[in-house]
């Protein structure tokens, strides 16, 4: 009895060993290997062995769940093949030269919680597509050169708990739906060019912690709401052109006490208001 458990034991540990990704995810995988210059990659794989021994792919249940290429020398553009690896959660190609636009197919990887293509040199705008890639909970796009508007579908993005994308090129008011996404925990929209008024709305993002808004072209009053947020730690929306008054209290949250532009461009900070109404000055 022993030897025949032994046996069986020895086969399904065999049969693990040899255990093998489907075809269309190693073409995949294969096809972005192509696409990005892999033979130059810092580490490359041997695209004759077994794609469970290639860098950066985590298989799972024979399925490729993560590809995880961190500063790695990738090169090219992410093919549309992407959508191929139907259970991938994690995409992240941190600091490369990936160029080009985001496929529009990235849209279809709906296991997709992480996706990660910050510091390269991306182009295009960000594809309305992303909104339904709603298992999100991170979206880190920072430090590219992307264009064009925020898509109204990033509200659809109910699970999102990250949205970095500052140091790129968007423009345009906020949507609406943004407002909507009450996981969010982190917002970073700095060093963009995005402009209109920030909503009252705001308050109905309740997990936030940290905000940042530095550096665009927002105008209007700063919302009072913000000091609804009682988890916000951090807070930088200064070197707009926000106008009007603010409480001390709004003022001590943000990192440059509410600086703004005013319209000769000159570095000025927002006048205090007192409880009774009365304008007592700009913080120190």
């Amino acid at each position: 009895m022993k030897t025949i458990t032994s046996t069986v034991l020895l086969l399904f540990v065999s049969f693990l060993s040899f255990a093998e990704v489907s075809v269309s995810e190693k073409e995949a995988l294969i096809k972005f290997y192509h696409a990005t210059n892999g033979k130059q990659w810092t580490k490359t794989w041997d695209l004759t062995a077994s794609p469970t021994t290639w860098y950066g792919v985590k298989v799972k249940e024979n399925k490729v769940v993560g590809l995880i290429l961190q500063n790695n020398n990738l090169k090219g553009e992410i093919p549309a093949e992407i959508n191929k690896l139907q259970y991938l959660e994690t995409l992240d190609l941190f600091k490369n030269e990936i160029s080009g636009s985001l496929p529009v197919t990235i849209g279809e990887l709906k296991s997709l919680k992480n996706l990660n293509v910050s510091f390269n040199r991306l182009t295009g705008v960000i594809p309305v597509s992303i909104g339904n890639a709603q298992a999100l909970k991170s979206l880190e796009l920072y430090m590219n050169n992307l264009t064009g508007q925020l898509p109204s579908e990033i509200g659809s993005l109910s699970q999102l708990e990250n949205l970095s994308l500052y140091n790129n090129n968007l423009e345009g008011e906020l949507p609406a739906s943004l407002y909507n996404l009450k996981n969010l925990k982190v917002l970073m929209l700095n060093s963009n060019h995005f402009s209109g008024r920030l909503s009252y709305e705001v308050e109905n993002m309740t997990a936030l912690e940290n905000l940042s808004l530095f550096e665009n072209n927002f105008i209007g009053q700063v919302p009072f709401e913000l000091e609804k947020l009682k988890n916000l730690k951090e807070m930088n929306i200064s070197y707009n052109k926000f106008n009007g008054l603010i409480s001390y209290a709004l003022a001590k949250k943000d990192t440059f006490q509410m600086t703004m532009l005013n319209e000769k461009g000159l570095a000025v900070r927002l006048p205090l208001i007192t409880d009774n109404t009365g304008v007592v000055g700009s913080p120190d």
